[in-house]
């Protein structure tokens, strides 16, 4: 690191905040890490720049001390804490190849929210730990999401290699049997059920079918995050759905019934005389199914009366004779 200007390496003035620090750090870390660049020797060199320049420049009394005495202190930060306490192993999984650093603390957060607790990156030598959990969008109709469905998903399950575990490397040489590619991908298909009810971001839980674990912990779950889609018909507001019902004008003014489409059929709508354009009729009962509840919401429906075009002779003289009794 001799000579090497820290924030040079992080790409920032000497004036940038923590916060200008911290950004720069966490998309760099990403671009040269070492699961990112297999057997790049230059990514490896420079992700460990980037971690010493991020190691002073976020700490405020080593930014400090480094800004007054430059790469001199940066010897005598490295050669106080040799060996000391608080020492931390890393292990990148890049063949065994192993990386030491000094004090890091607060590093670890970093690590964690760039890449996840089983994700590309790092892994402390600990004990075992479970997968992380996996979300994908899934898309489903307003029908499906009312009368609940199933649906047939394909996953890409990975299997390591039982000749190294999943490394990719047996002892120092690369693996023969995966050539040095840690296992295979393998197509697996599941048959999901989707609740009736699901509501946008709904999540449905799919165990053990997340990211793999870590030192024997078990895998993580996958959870299916529903988007719920527009429905010509319907607008969906909770469990409830609105919709419009066209009304001919002779039965706004006299009363009938008009049919309304719902998604469990057709219904037969009363509508009473004198109806006015723009009423709303509640139908109770009519709506979503309440997820995990026997229970459903309403279907609100708003009249929209229709006027009569391409009248007859005798259909104009009607109106004309309305409008003579009715003057506005």
């Amino acid at each position: 690191m001799a000579g090497k200007d820290y924030y040079q390496i992080l790409g920032v003035d000497r004036t940038a905040s923590e916060k200008e620090i911290k950004q720069a750090y966490r998309r760099l870390a990403r671009q040269y890490h070492p699961d990112l660049n297999p057997r790049d020797k230059s990514a490896e060199a420079k992700f460990k720049e980037i971690n010493a320049a991020y190691e002073v420049l976020s700490d405020p009394e080593k930014r400090r001390k480094y800004d007054q005495f430059g790469d001199q202190w940066e010897y005598a930060e490295q050669f106080a804490k040799s060996g000391g306490p608080g020492r931390v192993r890393w292990d990148f999984g890049t063949g065994g190849t192993t990386f030491e650093y000094g004090d890091l603390s607060g590093l670890g957060d970093i690590f964690l929210s760039l890449f996840g607790d089983s994700g590309i990156g790092f892994r402390m030598r600990r004990g075992p730990q479970r997968g992380q959990d996996i979300e994908s969008p899934i898309e489903v109709t307003l029908e499906e999401a009312y009368h609940g469905s199933t649906r047939v998903i394909q996953l890409q399950a990975a299997e390591p290699c039982t000749a190294c575990g999943g490394t990719g490397r047996v002892g120092n040489r690369v693996c023969t049997i995966c050539n040095g590619a840690g296992g295979k991908v393998i197509p697996k298909r599941l048959e999901v059920k989707i609740p009736a009810g699901v509501r946008d971001g709904s999540k449905i839980r799919i165990a053990g079918e997340g990211g793999s674990g870590r030192a024997g912990g078990s895998k993580g779950d996958l959870y299916l995050v529903v988007k719920v889609l527009p429905h010509k018909l319907f607008e969906r507001k909770g469990d409830d759905l609105y919709t419009e019902v066209s009304v001919p004008l002779a039965t706004a003014v006299l009363g009938g019934e008009v049919g309304l489409p719902t998604l469990n059929g057709n219904l037969a709508l009363k509508i009473p005389p004198e109806t006015q354009n723009g009423k709303v009729f509640r139908l109770a009962g009519k709506g979503m199914p309440r997820l995990g509840n026997a229970s459903y919401g309403d279907i609100f429906a708003r009249v929209k009366v229709v006027l009569p075009t391409n009248l007859t002779d005798e259909e104009k003289k009607l109106f004309e004779r309305l409008r003579s009794l009715r003057p506005t």
